[in-house]
């Protein structure tokens, strides 16, 4: 990582990447090479001398819609062109656009448009992950790993990497409680099997086991933020509650709960279901006249 004053790179970093570029130090590999006409501006540069960029902080790619940007690409061509710095001469090393850049070798291009800077290794950082962030084009994960890298390796304080990608000290501190939760949570949240707003309410489940009783259940059950939500809360009021070692599970309560309704709407009346700690108890079905009992006793298969 490159040598620089800590003063000028978040000051740089606050201006936008426009800024990081303008600002790269004027020694770099390629300058003793090139020409100064040369070492800036729009080139057709052969796919073949573009190395993807080590610092990209997406780390999955959908093929389905690489292959739709890649067919919009055959047809339309490439609209907005990539961003290289030059490594050396035809050696370049992408700073953004890398779904274009791999769409377009799907497509069968054999050039593409390019802006090449200047960038130095620590900029090629900071420009990766903003850029990314700022599209929005990542998933809550890979946006936390971002906030992360960028308190981490750019030295940045909460406060400060919150001006620079635009969002508040919450937002940014409840991306970074993403990192905190289980793997097997974390690769859900990942694979948008959960969305940020489940993964929010399941952070506040302190209880590893609880955490992943309800991520598991909202997971098969397709189950909707606020009923993970309410699960949560219903949890987190038992606790402060202190109920007895006997208290049934709240999670259990929940699917007691819903067994109770199916119940009610089977038998067209409500039915009282009540168990304890030994998953023993009653289920009553009242009935308010001797038709009503045949009925239910029909639907029982009795008579």
């Amino acid at each position: 990582m490159a040598d620089q004053k800590p003063n000028r790179k978040k000051n740089a970093l606050g201006r936008g990447l426009g800024a990081l570029l303008e600002d790269s130090p004027s020694k770099n590999k390629s300058e003793d090479i090139l020409p100064e006409a040369v070492k800036t501006g729009i080139f057709e540069i052969s796919l073949e001398e573009i190395q993807v960029n080590p610092y990209q902080p997406r780390t999955h790619f959908d093929k389905e819609a690489l292959q739709e940007l890649a067919e919009s690409i055959q047809v339309q061509g490439i609209i907005q062109p990539i961003t290289v710095r030059r490594l050396d001469q035809n050696e370049y090393q992408l700073i953004s656009g890398e779904r274009r850049f791999q769409a377009s070798k799907i497509a069968g291009l054999e050039k593409i448009p390019a802006y090449v800077r200047t960038a130095n290794d620590q900029q090629m950082l900071e420009m990766a992950l903003i850029e990314n962030i700022q599209r929005e084009n990542l998933n809550a994960l890979e946006i936390a790993h971002s906030y992360q890298r960028l308190l981490a390796e750019c030295d940045l304080k909460q406060e400060e990497l919150g001006d620079r990608v635009g969002k508040n000290r919450t937002t940014v501190n409840n991306y970074l409680r993403l990192l905190k939760l289980p793997p097997s949570i974390q690769a859900a949240i990942r694979d948008q099997q959960l969305s940020m707003g489940h993964a929010r309410a399941l952070i506040n489940v302190e209880d590893v086991d609880k955490q992943l009783s309800i991520f598991k259940k909202a997971v098969e059950e397709e189950l909707s933020v606020r009923k993970v939500e309410a699960l949560v809360k219903s949890l987190n009021e038992t606790k402060a509650s202190k109920p007895e070692k006997s208290g049934i599970d709240p999670v259990r309560k929940y699917e007691l709960n819903k067994i109770q309704q199916r119940l009610a709407s089977h038998f067209g009346t409500k039915v009282a279901l009540n168990a304890n700690e030994k998953n023993k108890g009653e289920i009553k079905i009242p009935f308010t006249s001797t038709s009503d009992l045949n009925r239910i006793l029909e639907l029982l298969d009795i008579i």
